[in-house]
């Protein structure tokens, strides 16, 4: 089957930094011109400029054993002391390092040098409980600043975290918990979620319960347990510790000790097509070079001044990266909220962004949309002016999103970087750099300095400008995953064999290179539709489909069609302020006609279901398989990993 995926859409609005901006811009055009002239050069500069080594590297990168890379293999560096005590050192402590925002209206301003105290008197009371270098550590909390200091610890000692979602049921924690051999689980009596406590420490006990039968040995020792939601627990003497109990308790002296840059930092799951989770290992002087440089020059942080917002959770890489160790390495002051952007009301960000006067805001276009769903009457209420910077992470923005973004969020002025990344790359590779770029909406745009990346087609072959095929990296990054845990032989194969003849990464997105070679993504290669010989990509009807008037969000699936071979079914979510004048029917049918006039008949089309939400995991990603289960008349697979889990059983209803 051909690569080629069809282009439908074109855009042509376009938007330059004020001259303003780019006079202030961290990042500038020279970075693109010393990463060309020398890429390993120019990362090494990187690492040496923006980290402290306890013993400094010479050897830039190790690509003997391919794709096993090394980067900065033969330095020493502690993360932790990178994200707290240097600053601290340097007469910062007092600086704000998270501006803590509690979903029940609890608040709390922690320096760096209060974060510091914190995570030593930790790095105690782990080394106190045995954990080492190496030993793994899982991580299930709420979004409250024990989340990061809890990460930092692990760092500051060599241990290794695996920070799991607190949404995750028990199976998902238990799961794991095996796959990594945890030895300490740390955990909360329970954390705030639309308003209500959502219970945690029930979820640890139930995972490390019944153990028999299930074929993994028990390797926790202790859990530690903070208090937040006020919940009882049950509680297992010698096992179960209290976080108020013993960290304060702790010294506060730990002086941290270097690690060699390959020292693994942490196992982040992500879900595998096999139902087996996989554990992306990431290690930690390349990976905290690359995501302090490019929350650096992407987010455009001037520390003294910003105050920088990322509304990821913990659970998932973007918190990883952009909440703890990017922004923490670069001395930012950050905003980190507990809750959810509805509760207790649905203006509560643009609320926090006022309050705080928070200045660069990274989000998820499924968060952007379901404002637009709501209305630019929410946001409009609130004082916005402070915001400089709109960031994109998570998925493709479409273009209609991406300019009312701009528009109601951004006063038409704040420029928007709109990135691509994956858990895998550890941190962001396309992306426009704020001060430099000519901003297209809907498009990621160039590789960043000191990264390589191509479509092409199924052969390896470039496929040249104007055209769409397969998204590859072509020459390893300092932030790469070094394997999956524990298969290595699942690594290879799923990342490296389909272009293993020229050493390419594939990681499954579609993408086209516009006229000026910039890159449109165009979501999986999975989501693209075969219809009548056409390759359509799904992201270009949901764009389609947005930029109608009434429609706030749209997710679109192939169905088996005896005529065309598949077919186009959308799932439509209008805005409010439309559905108590159009009905579902009328809406459908007019919707089916734009698409029409929009792209052209082959992309209409065959059904539109007007819904009310649609199947989202936490991290706000659409679970499109789920909707083909519903649109071929199937039984919906497995609905563990959604935020709702109702919601397939309601759109089920409305489609029968």
């Amino acid at each position: 089957m051909s690569s080629q995926i069809d282009h439908l859409l074109n855009e042509t609005r376009r938007f330059a930094p004020s001259p303003a901006f780019a006079a202030e811009a961290v990042g500038t055009a020279e970075l693109y011109e010393r990463a060309a002239a020398d890429r390993e050069g120019f990362w090494a500069d990187q690492a040496r400029d923006l980290l402290h080594w306890h013993t400094p590297f010479t050897e830039v990168l190790d690509w003997s054993n391919p794709p096993f890379a090394r980067w900065f293999a033969d330095g020493e560096l502690n993360v932790a002391y990178n994200c707290l005590d240097r600053h601290v050192e340097s007469g910062i402590g007092d600086r704000a390092a998270l501006l803590w925002e509690g979903e029940n209206g609890d608040e709390r301003r922690v320096t760096y040098a209060e974060l510091t105290d914190e995570v030593k008197r930790l790095a105690n009371v782990l080394t106190g409980l045995g954990i080492g270098t190496g030993d793994r550590v899982a991580i299930y909390l709420p979004m409250i600043p024990e989340a990061v200091a809890a990460m930092l610890a692990c760092a500051r000692v060599g241990a290794i975290h695996s920070v799991v979602f607190g949404g995750f049921s028990a199976d998902s924690l238990r799961s794991r918990i095996d796959d990594a051999g945890a030895r300490l689980v740390i955990t909360a009596d329970g954390g705030y979620r639309k308003g209500k406590v959502s219970p945690l420490k029930p979820a640890v006990d139930l995972a490390l319960a019944d153990r028999n039968g299930l074929g993994a040995q028990e390797t926790v020792e202790h859990v530690l347990v903070v208090a937040r939601g006020g919940n009882a627990v049950d509680w297992t003497e010698g096992r179960d510790l209290w976080w108020h109990d013993v960290v304060p308790a702790a010294s506060a002296e730990h002086e941290a000790q270097p690690f060699p840059a390959e020292n693994p930092l942490y196992i982040l799951y992500t879900s595998g097509t096999t139902g087996k989770p996989k554990g992306i290992l990431h290690t930690s002087g390349g990976y905290l070079t690359q995501a302090t440089f490019t929350n650096k020059v992407v987010h455009d942080i001037h520390p003294e001044t910003d105050v920088y917002w990322c509304t990821a959770d913990i659970g998932w890489v973007t918190g990883h990266s952009y909440v703890v160790y990017g922004p923490l390495a670069n001395g930012a002051t950050q905003v980190l909220y507990e809750g959810t952007p509805d509760t207790p009301h649905p203006g509560r960000w643009w609320e926090i962004v006022e309050k705080y006067g928070v200045t660069v805001l990274y989000t998820a276009p499924t968060a952007i949309r379901s404002f637009m769903k709501i209305g630019r009457a929410v946001p409009q209420k609130f004082d916005l002016s402070s915001l400089r910077l709109l960031g994109s992470v998570g998925e493709p923005i479409n273009p209609e999103a991406w300019m009312w973004y701009r528009g109601v969020i951004g006063a038409e002025s704040a420029p928007i970087v709109d990135t691509w990344w994956q858990t895998e790359t550890g941190a962001i590779m396309i992306s426009a750099l704020p001060g430099v770029t000519e901003t297209k909406p809907g498009s990621a745009q160039v590789a960043l300095p000191g990264i390589s990346v191509d479509v092409v087609d199924e052969d390896g072959k470039h496929v040249g400008n104007g055209n769409g095929g397969l998204l590859v990296i072509t020459e390893p990054w300092p932030s790469m995953l070094r394997g999956i845990w524990g298969d290595p032989e699942r690594f290879k194969e799923t990342y490296w064999e389909k272009f293993a003849a020229q050493g390419y990464y594939f990681a499954g997105d579609g993408a086209r290179l516009d006229d000026d070679g910039d890159v449109w993504l165009l979501g999986r290669v999975d989501d693209v539709m075969n219809v009548s010989g056409h390759r359509l990509s799904t992201a270009e009807i949901e764009s389609a489909l947005v930029g109608n008037d009434a429609v706030a969000e749209a997710a679109v699936v192939g169905a088996s069609d005896e005529t065309t071979g598949q077919a186009v079914v959308a799932f439509v979510i209008v805005k409010e302020s439309y559905l108590a004048e159009h009905s579902p029917e009328g809406l459908a049918g007019t919707l089916r006609l734009w698409v029409g006039e929009q792209i052209g008949p082959i992309a209409r089309p065959r059904d539109i279901y007007i819904v009310g939400e649609l199947p989202k995991t936490r991290s706000g990603k659409i679970m499109r398989r789920l909707l083909r289960d519903v649109a071929e008349g199937r039984e919906v697979g497995d609905t563990t990993t959604l935020a709702d889990t109702s919601v397939m059983s309601i759109i089920s209803a409305q489609v029968k």
